[in-house]
């Protein structure tokens, strides 16, 4: 496994993390506590310590299977990243809360249901710039880290171009950006990664592989269930990726390439993406996601290998 250092926090991720909203149950699969587990022993094997969930990821549900795993393992082994800011009340629904007192509790239900004292990266989640502006949100964050409930505050951008978030970063105490950016979506590079560099950022890209679009399982005519996020795409739009996809494939991943691990190391080789959080079904898919080291032997700049 490759590692890279978060930014200017100390913490040293695999390349590959484990995204888990898949297990708050909307992308199309229930999950049992013995599904996760073996996701999640599997992405250990391969020397995976990065997993990235979030507070409505189900109501709590996907940190409630990761706790329930790492109440069973070391927990310093795991770089645990959750977000804040919203409330699930059914699939595919949500209410804001970004409040500073509505966000430590939270916090707190977050630390909960994850069975842990402390999280390690702690993200505002894809809110407005109205509410990331509030001070007093980001004044309550830092007594929380000062308590030692958080190691280090990040923002989950909602907007891949909104650089008026990660330009503020250094000033509310952020340091680590996590953005959409993959081989179908490369907007980030424009305005965000610069400024990302500029200010020494750790970097979490996000749908690395296109919603699943670029892991080369699906062609133009696929159809989603209705308990699938994806269902809820413009249709028009996702045969559009499919269709480049397609020629992508033909064109550009070489001859003997998987395909999900070629689009993760298209991203991974940009200076400045620290890690990619890919989610996963299965085992096997951890294992598909983590053969991306094999692509990335030309090496980076944050390249640790061990």
């Amino acid at each position: 496994m490759n590692y890279r250092k978060l930014g200017r926090t100390e913490l040293e991720v695999s390349v590959i993390g484990v995204g888990t909203w898949q297990f708050g149950g909307e992308w199309g699969q229930q999950f049992a506590q013995a599904e996760a587990d073996a996701i999640l022993d599997r992405a250990a094997e391969l020397g995976i310590n990065l997993i990235d969930t979030a507070e409505c990821y189900g109501d709590h549900l996907s940190e409630s299977l990761i706790g329930d795993y790492l109440s069973r393992r070391k927990r310093e082994d795991w770089i645990v990243a959750t977000k804040f800011g919203h409330h699930f009340h059914e699939r595919f629904t949500r209410t804001d809360d970004f409040s500073a007192a509505d966000v430590v509790r939270q916090l707190d239900a977050s630390l909960k249901a994850l069975k842990t004292d402390y999280v390690d990266l702690y993200q505002f989640h894809s809110g407005p710039d109205a509410v990331f502006d509030n001070d007093e949100l980001w004044a309550v964050l830092n007594e929380q880290k000062q308590a030692g409930k958080i190691r280090h505050l990040g923002t989950s951008i909602g907007s891949n171009a909104n650089v008026h978030q990660t330009d503020a970063s250094t000033r509310v105490g952020s340091e680590v950006i996590q953005v959409v950016y993959n081989r179908l979506d490369q907007v980030p590079e424009e305005a965000v990664f610069p400024s990302c560099i500029r200010q020494d950022l750790g970097v979490l890209a996000r749908v690395p592989l296109a919603s699943g679009y670029l892991s080369g399982k699906y062609k133009p005519d696929a159809v989603f269930d209705k308990t699938d996020v994806r269902h809820r795409h413009d249709r028009e739009s996702t045969v559009k990726k499919l269709e480049e996809v397609q020629r992508i494939a033909a064109e550009e991943v070489p001859q003997g390439v998987g395909m999900a691990a070629w689009a993760l190391a298209w991203c991974l080789k940009h200076p400045a993406v620290t890690a990619v959080i890919p989610g996963c079904k299965s085992p096997e898919q951890v294992s598909s996601n983590a053969s991306v080291v094999e692509l990335l032997e030309d090496g980076h700049p944050q390249d640790v290998n061990r």
